[in-house]
């Protein structure tokens, strides 16, 4: 088990926010969210970001580690914030988009099938875990691995872990995630090879998974298109940075949080109006006030609240860059 020391809540220096490498420091909060309704340049917006993220974290307090660049189609992303970017912390269900990129690295191989059935135990099941497969009362039951996937990406089902385990060992995905290039985002394997926690990562790490995921070169078009769409459906998690937008403005967001005891973690990708990568952002937080609170009204997750908006106004008129990712239109329905 890695053991996180919250030395700035101990040193009682609250949180510490440095802006991109590329922009140096930033701007007071007012004034850079206040010099352009809405910026033009990807070093414009990153600046936004920065005091965004800045504002938002100091005034929740705690312990943040993030790392948040914006798109540039002429080259290389700007950093808009960097802050302990490399500092290796539990990653809690962040980390279930590496487990679903393990296993879906398996579908490309042809070792694993999206509709090869995966069987629900009483004992495989979490009990009193996040998710719908605790709340299903009835088992054995069957399901695919589709299903197992969409659970746990989109209502973040603890079961789904053990489900994904039951067909990826945590060796496996391990070594899986350290050949594509991610050797401290890793799950902390236990006596059982079929189990395991989620473990770790980096905020850079993280944020290179996700950039490498809407590149192309983490997965097959097929398997990146499904993990995408499980990220940005309306299901996903609205309570951080989708909570105040609309259900089109949800939709341009791919997003997973992660929270357990005082942690409440969210990383994901903010896309252009035409499906493009435009923000990647991975942002942990931990030591603030009420550790019991696992809903809308926690300090940080409010603080995410707050980012998300400024966070998409920052890069509206900017556009993405590689691959478009369109979402097909999702209308609710009454039954029939």
């Amino acid at each position: 088990m890695t053991i996180r020391l919250n030395r700035r809540t101990a040193l009682g220096l609250g949180t510490v926010a440095t802006a991109g490498t590329v922009l140096g420091a930033a701007a007071p909060a007012s004034a850079a969210e206040g010099t352009e309704a809405v910026p033009t340049t990807p070093a414009k917006a990153a600046n936004r970001v920065a005091a965004a993220y800045t504002r938002h974290s100091t005034e929740a307090g705690g312990n943040w580690q993030a790392y948040v660049s914006v798109a540039d189609p002429a080259g290389p992303p700007v950093v808009a914030v960097t802050a302990d970017a490399d500092r290796r912390i539990e990653a809690y269900s962040v980390n279930k988009i590496a487990v679903a990129t393990a296993v879906l690295d398996k579908v490309d191989r042809g070792l694993l099938t999206l509709d090869q059935r995966v069987e629900v135990t009483a004992a495989i099941v979490v009990p009193g875990g996040d998710g719908i497969f605790s709340l299903d009362g009835a088992y054995p039951s069957s399901v695919t691995l589709g299903h197992v996937l969409a659970a746990l990406l989109t209502v973040s089902d603890d079961t789904a872990v053990r489900l994904c385990g039951s067909v990826c060992p945590a060796a496996e995905l391990n070594a899986i995630l350290v050949g594509k290039g991610f050797p401290n985002t890793q799950v902390e394997p236990v006596a059982n090879p079929n189990r395991f926690f989620l473990g770790t990562s980096t905020p850079r790490e993280t944020h290179d998974l996700l950039r490498a995921l809407v590149a192309g070169t983490l997965l097959s078009p097929a398997s990146t298109a499904f993990l995408l769409g499980l990220l940005r459906s309306p299901v996903a998690f609205t309570d951080g940075i989708r909570r105040t937008m609309s259900s089109d403005e949800r939709a341009r967001i791919a997003t997973k949080a992660g929270w357990f005891a005082d942690a409440r973690h969210e990383a994901g990708v903010i896309f252009d109006r035409s499906g493009a990568a435009v923000l990647t952002y991975a942002l942990f937080a931990d030591g603030q006030a009420d550790p019991d609170d696992f809903g809308a009204t926690h300090p940080a997750v409010q603080a995410r609240a707050a980012m998300g908006p400024r966070f998409l106004k920052a890069v509206d008129r900017l556009t993405g860059a590689g691959t478009a990712y369109r979402t097909a239109a999702r209308r609710p329905s009454n039954g029939g």
